[in-house]
């Protein structure tokens, strides 16, 4: 499949980071653990970031029986956390029953569609795309509407960096296929790699006892599902992975990045060599955790 070429200057202008308001859609696959639901409400506190719409994507681990499932179970956490917040549930949209079954077939849901129909608006700034989880509905948007690679720019929490001896992490891992699309296609792209860079942002029940439960009805969900998500929690962190995307767009200060080249990413989830020939791409190198951490809870504490 052909996608539009974006001209290299264009691309590094839109890989820039950005520097005021953005608007995004947030692309979660949130019953999957507790991390995605932490982003999700980091995300609606944030004022600077305006969240169009919440998309379900899939997963399949023990807490689902297949991608399907997992994905419906994702809508219904996305809703159960508006509902403790006070918010409207009517911009989120059922994402793919299932991952690509080859490079060139998308999987067209609510999601696409709504996905498609926001990024071709006329706007004066891109529209992010922040996924948490694998990144099939993102994938199957751009193979049904090839032209969104010129408005959009993606955010993904998905591999390891490039130095490291393979890339199969959750995410990523899920649907390689999907993945292969989005830094094969030219989009402009943001990666938050896992290892070295978000696995940083962990905390620990004491810290959530200390500033997030108590504070409001969402505080005490969120302190829950953390307590809950271990037995025995003696000398123990939690990583919250997925905060890390929206804190890039809150203030990308937090999270140092290089522009490099699109990584080769082959079949067996392993990078390949480095080509200097292909379009950039952006990857976080570091992540300021205490500063990422702090910014949640005052948040929280100013929302209840």
């Amino acid at each position: 499949m052909l996608f539009p070429t974006i001209e290299r200057e264009t691309l590094l202008q839109r890989l820039e980071p950005p520097t005021g308001p953005v608007s995004m859609v947030l692309d979660t696959d949130t019953y999957n653990e507790i991390d995605d639901q932490f982003a999700v409400v980091y995300s609606l506190l944030s004022p600077g970031l305006d969240v169009e719409a919440i998309y379900a994507a899939p997963f399949f681990n023990s807490r689902s029986t297949g991608p399907a499932d997992g994905m419906r179970k994702s809508y219904k956490e996305i809703v159960r956390l508006l509902e403790r917040m006070d918010r409207s549930y009517q911009n989120v949209f059922h994402g793919s029953d299932r991952y690509l079954g080859q490079v060139e077939t998308s999987v067209r849901s609510e999601a696409t569609d709504d996905l498609i129909a926001r990024a071709m608006r006329p706007r004066d700034a891109p529209l992010y795309v922040v996924a948490i989880g694998a990144i099939t509905n993102v994938a199957s948007a751009i193979l049904l509407q090839p032209e969104i690679v010129e408005r959009i720019v993606v955010v993904w929490l998905g591999g390891h960096p490039q130095y490291w001896p393979h890339t199969r992490e959750f995410n990523l891992g899920q649907d390689v296929l999907a993945a292969q699309v989005v830094f094969n296609c030219g989009v402009p792209v943001v990666q938050i790699p896992c290892k070295n860079v978000a696995e940083h942002l962990r905390s620990t029940l004491p810290e959530m006892a200390a500033y997030v439960k108590g504070r409001g009805a969402i505080g005490d969900y969120l302190y829950t599902i953390f307590e809950q998500y271990h037995d025995d929690h003696y000398a123990r962190s939690k990583v919250i992975w997925d905060i890390s995307t929206i804190a890039y767009l809150n203030d990308p200060t937090w999270m140092p990045t290089e522009v490099r080249p699109s990584p080769v990413l082959l079949d067996d989830v392993t990078w390949g060599a480095e080509d200097a020939s292909r379009h950039p791409f952006r990857v976080a190198t570091d992540v300021d955790r205490d500063r990422v951490f702090g910014d949640v809870f005052r948040k929280l504490e100013k929302h209840q």
